[in-house]
């Protein structure tokens, strides 16, 4: 009855956080939903930068710390490891419906290029963003992202194995093609206001401090391997080859050849 009780959650969680990633599509792109990024009633102005940013800080501090390999230890003492990801997940998205449902529109415009070629590019990348977000998620694993797959074996009464190593498709040429989809899709905007510039800036920057403690916990589980691997793959932005790459590479011969 336990592990029904958890497959039951699992996948409960995973269809709330399925239709919050809808939900932020059309949030941020006023497309279908009733409350999005601009529209709204808009108080004064100091009043809705500092709401807005405290919205964007505690989905950062949710999504950082219940992320971190050491709260996970602790927290699994309270939880079964089993549904650990789907509360996690859970968390995430109510963080994400805290600021769908508190925003405050801040409307000045700052650019409007709808009906324009410049417009019309703005609006494919917006779409191939979020189209790299759920590629993403399935070249490494959509149901275990989510939770799902954890849930699962758990019913079946199988222990879940660590993920090997893997870089598929898109992990080719960036290492975090996820965040990536992501940063492309809060910024492609044919409208741009100040408010959905606050939270493009916002969400970058969370972007930028996720990828310094997620890099830091896959060099401490995958050691040399994810070095290597993070010397040879740029982190955002495909095809940006690092320089100090041929210098790392030296280095590693001579360290092996026993020089300095």
């Amino acid at each position: 009855m336990q592990r029904l009780i958890a497959l039951l959650y699992g996948v409960s969680a995973y269809l709330f956080s399925f239709a919050a990633f809808l939900y932020l599509i059309g949030f941020l792109g006023d497309l279908y939903v009733p409350k999005t990024v601009d529209s709204g009633p808009s108080g004064p102005l100091a009043v809705s930068i500092v709401i807005d940013l405290l919205l964007l800080a505690a989905f950062a501090l949710q999504h950082s710390v219940m992320a971190r390999q050491g709260f996970k230890r602790r927290w699994t003492q309270l939880v079964p490891p089993a549904v650990e990801r789907s509360t996690y997940i859970v968390a995430t998205s109510l963080a994400l419906i805290l600021i769908f449902w508190q925003w405050r529109p801040i409307p000045r415009v700052l650019w409007d290029v709808r009906g324009s070629g410049p417009g019309a590019v703005l609006n494919v990348l917006f779409w191939a963003g979020w189209a790299t977000v759920l590629t993403s998620t399935f070249l490494t694993g959509h149901l275990t992202m989510f939770g799902v797959r954890q849930v699962w074996d758990n019913f079946c009464g199988q222990k879940l194995d660590p993920s090997p190593f893997r870089t598929p498709g898109l992990y080719r040429v960036v290492r975090h093609p996820l965040y990536l989809g992501f940063v492309v899709a809060f910024w492609a905007a044919p409208v741009m206001t100040a408010g959905h510039l606050l939270i493009s800036v916002g969400f970058t920057s969370y972007v930028l401090m996720g990828i310094y403690f997620e890099e830091r916990d896959l060099v401490a589980h995958y050691g040399q391997l994810y070095r290597d691997y993070s010397a040879r793959v740029p982190m955002l932005v495909p095809f940006l080859k690092r320089q100090a790459e041929p210098m790392e590479q030296t280095n590693r011969e001579r360290r092996a050849a026993g020089g300095c």
